[in-house]
């Protein structure tokens, strides 16, 4: 690994297991080890009787990810575990059963911690039958020996955790043979499900990946990574690499997330990060460290840097501000890696979405993604604080603020606001309604020669367009959604590979329908444009990025 900067400081642990570990002297660890235990899929599980199924001390549930208090052992569902901690002062720290990962219920997210992961692998270890050979038994023998087992068993006895055993070879089994190459999931490294999500969508955008997958940045001709400093495109370089081998077991990003840590310093530590800034940053850093960044001028930046991360994700926004008292118009092109909307103010409460499909007599009250992109196209009037000095008439009276868009990029991320300061608390809050957003998106209204032609009434013919019609269609792939509060909470996944979604939960790959991902509290939206979704792995001959297009 690559020496650290002078400037540069470890990130802290997570506050509430430095607390445990401080209480316990890390006894509730050295208990746990004895109950670690490898699963027919040689990973690390809780089992602590194998004679009964854990159930939530709250609900009786016994289905989807449990937790064990290591204070009092009670176990809870992802739906009680919060109940828990507050009803027992201190019981902050628990561990995924399924997964042996510590969880921080105050946090709401899994932490990592050295001398735990080396219990877990310990107890992992211990539990391997040995063969013949005195080496550990693989999978396939240990799975006919539990076949064995399990005939010799009363068929009445048990059902419940044959059922739990069937559901979890099935699926593992699944993830191994069925899901699409390129799916894996990724490690939390303690409350990393942020960059875990962000980096799910990148790695599957079609213009990104093709730039990594036809070796388009060298990580051993790298002059950052030779000059001894960490680069972003080399670890990103190798995760894609990673993603596309075919091991379909959890991948851990640490040297990415190290060398991220290098470039945004004052972001760096274990505390819950903003989905939507990590990605900026990412894309930010990634200019920073490639060719074609180190090469240009930043203050004349106008979006069309030929990096990769401008190349895709790159879009120039038009802002129009027009002085009321002689009609005067000053016009700004901004470049944008996203788009965010706010959300129209609703009081809608949507409920059982991910049972039953969207009915048209249904969206009154909705808020939906083509009102999102109307409200931010359409023009308002300049607060007395934001006054606009007309370069005409010298005027400081009220004007008229309109954005648009002047050219779309590959790639579209919209970024949904979802927090909002309450006058009547005086804190911020999150805001949970339901948007309505289509898998299929034109973007040909939103365009600044739309939105001026609308203006003048289409009096306007002769307009300098960035796009055509056919690059103005959109097709959905990623959507990053996040549960929980604003400042805390838990972030997923939904890709959509073949017109099939899969949701990604940090090492946890699934598939879900279409009505799972629609019920979903989307956060940010990533479209592609139309011609190049479900594009095949391209050789360097055929990559899009190769040709120019943009």
């Amino acid at each position: 690994m690559c020496a650290r900067s002078s400037l540069y400081s470890n990130p802290k642990p997570c506050k509430h297991l430095s607390d445990y570990k401080l209480r316990c002297v890390s006894n509730g660890f050295k208990d746990l080890q004895k109950f670690i235990k490898a699963g027919s899929n040689g990973r690390a599980r809780v089992d602590k009787d194998n004679t009964e199924v854990p159930r939530c001390s709250f609900c009786n549930g016994y289905r989807g990810r449990l937790f064990m208090c290591l204070i009092c052992s009670s176990v809870s569902c992802s739906s009680h575990v919060g109940l828990h901690t507050q009803s027992e002062n201190g019981h902050d720290i628990a561990v995924d059963i399924e997964r042996a990962e510590l969880y921080c219920c105050l946090c709401g997210d899994q932490v990592y911690d050295s001398e735990f992961d080396g219990i877990v692998v310990s107890g992992r270890v211990k539990d391997l039958p040995m063969d013949k050979n005195g080496g550990f038994e693989g999978v396939e023998g240990r799975s006919i020996k539990r076949r064995k087992l399990d005939s010799k068993l009363d068929p009445g006895i048990n059902d419940d955790l044959k059922k739990a055993r069937l559901l979890m070879s099935s699926r593992d089994q699944r993830q191994k043979s069925c899901y699409p190459l390129g799916l894996r999931g990724l490690n939390n490294l303690g409350s990393t499900c942020f960059m875990n999500s962000v980096l799910q969508a990148l790695l599957h955008a079609p213009p990104f990946s093709n730039y990594f997958l036809n070796d388009r940045h060298n990580h051993d001709q790298c002059p950052i990574k030779s000059g001894g400093k960490p680069c972003l495109l080399c670890e990103i370089d190798t995760i894609s690499s990673a993603m596309l081998s075919g091991d379909h077991t959890p991948y851990s990003p640490a040297r990415l997330l190290y060398s991220w840590w290098q470039h945004s310093t004052s972001l760096a530590s274990y505390e819950e990060k903003d989905a939507h800034e990590f990605f900026i940053s990412l894309l930010n850093g990634i200019h920073e460290n490639s060719e074609e960044g180190r090469a240009r001028d930043d203050s004349k930046d106008k979006g069309d840097c030929q990096c990769i991360a401008h190349r895709a994700f790159s879009g120039l926004l038009r802002s129009d501000v027009m002085c009321i008292t002689c009609g005067f118009t000053s016009t700004t092109d901004e470049p944008c890696f996203d788009i965010s909307l706010n959300m129209p103010t609703s009081s809608f409460s949507f409920k059982g979405i991910a049972n039953k499909a969207v009915k048209p007599n249904e969206q009154i009250g909705l808020s939906t993604l083509s009102g999102c992109l109307e409200l931010y196209t359409r023009p308002e009037r300049l607060g007395s604080d934001q006054k606009f000095c007309c370069q005409n008439c010298q005027g400081t009276g009220s004007s008229l603020k309109q954005m648009s868009i002047k050219r779309l990029p590959l790639v579209l991320c919209l970024h949904i606001k979802r927090v909002e300061h309450s006058p009547s608390s005086k804190r911020f809050l999150k805001n949970d309604q339901y948007l309505q957003f289509p898998f299929s998106l034109d973007m040909t209204a939103y365009l600044s020669s739309s939105i001026v032609r609308k203006r003048f009434e289409n009096r306007i013919f002769a307009f300098e367009c960035h796009n055509s019609d056919s690059s103005a269609a959109y097709e959905i792939f990623a959507v990053v959604s996040h549960f929980g509060k604003f400042d805390s909470g838990h972030y997923v996944t939904y890709l959509r590979i073949k017109n099939q979604w899969y949701k990604c939960d940090d090492p946890w790959i699934s598939e879900v329908d279409e009505e799972t991902v629609r019920a979903s509290k989307s956060y940010m939206l990533f479209y592609v444009q139309k011609r190049l979704f479900n594009i095949p792995r391209v050789s360097p001959r055929r990559d899009p990025l190769a040709s120019g297009s943009k």
